[in-house]
């Protein structure tokens, strides 16, 4: 399987190093790139990672055979709107975003009958870093890449889809864009709505900074998700914030329950709490279904 050209729209990290990859696994022979910042694209350009720019996302898409999106979720609609026009029915359209049914309705809105190239796509991988200067060819090696077709894409899109992100080493999975978002609002957005509470609430406090230089490996282990790009995060909270919003509650009654028990000294049933959390802990296992 070889594709004649990608169409990159976005040559950032998850970009750039889907380009990378694709040409290591020497699956593309051309990269035309495009971003909203000339400067970025001219980078991607002297880095190797695109052969040519693109001054804009629709000349990214001519005589493309593969195209990605690589750009927040957020601008997925406008992209989309852009290149309509020279999406065909043979070409495979894919994108990198973190929640799915928000992307999968502006596909519909948008593609209308070429929406069977679309093949949505989520990689299980990303760095707390941004920008090309980060692109890694092996960023997606042994990762998972969650595809959540609707019914109507394409089997030969989906097929090519899901032979591509093997071809780069990574392990695919099919799920519905609603069963994909209400997971990973679980295991993905929830971890960072906490992660960005817990640095505000210690660096708001008077003696925030002294507390911050005396934090631990595990303090640093537990709090590495909040450094992630701003801009992204906030456009991930807000696409998902229903299915957030219900998981944040759940959160809050199981700390609540744990508050109850260490105001009331309840030292058996605390223990219990933690040693059914320590328990599910030790068993989990990053496997087929791995999370970043």
């Amino acid at each position: 399987m070889m594709f004649e050209q990608l169409g990159l729209i976005g040559c950032g990290l998850m970009g750039g190093s889907f380009a990378l990859a694709l040409k290591r696994a020497g699956l593309v022979k051309r990269v035309v790139g495009y971003s909203k910042s000339p400067s970025t694209t001219e980078r991607a350009r002297q880095m190797g990672v695109i052969d040519v720019e693109a001054p804009s996302a629709l000349l990214a898409v001519s005589g493309a055979d593969l195209v990605l999106l690589a750009v927040p979720v957020a601008a997925t609609e406008t992209t989309l709107k852009a290149i309509r026009h020279l999406i065909t029915p043979t070409m495979l359209v894919m994108d990198v975003g973190s929640t799915k049914r928000d992307v999968v309705d502006a596909a519909r809105r948008v593609l209308r009958d070429q929406v069977g190239s679309f093949v949505p796509a989520h990689p299980i991988t990303g760095r707390e870093v941004s920008g090309v200067e980060h692109a890694d060819a092996e960023l997606y090696a042994g990762k998972q890449v969650i595809l959540t077709p609707i019914e109507r894409t394409l089997t030969a899109q989906l097929q090519k889809a899901t032979e591509t992100w093997t071809a780069l080493g990574c392990h695919v999975v099919n799920m519905a864009p609603e069963a994909h978002d209400a997971a990973f609002a679980a295991v993905s957005h929830l971890p960072h709505l906490i992660a960005f509470a817990l640095m505000n609430a210690i660096s708001g406090q008077p003696q925030g900074k002294e507390y911050l230089g005396l934090a631990g490996p595990g303090f640093r282990d537990f709090t590495r998700i909040a450094a992630s790009d701003p801009q992204i995060w906030r456009d991930i909270l807000l696409a998902n914030r229903e299915q957030l919003l219900a998981q944040s509650k759940l959160f809050q009654r199981n700390l609540q329950a744990l508050e109850v028990m260490i105001s009331s000294g309840n030292i058996e049933a605390l223990e219990d709490l933690i040693d059914q959390a320590s328990h599910t802990r030790s068993h989990w296992r990053m496997g087929t279904r791995a999370n970043r």
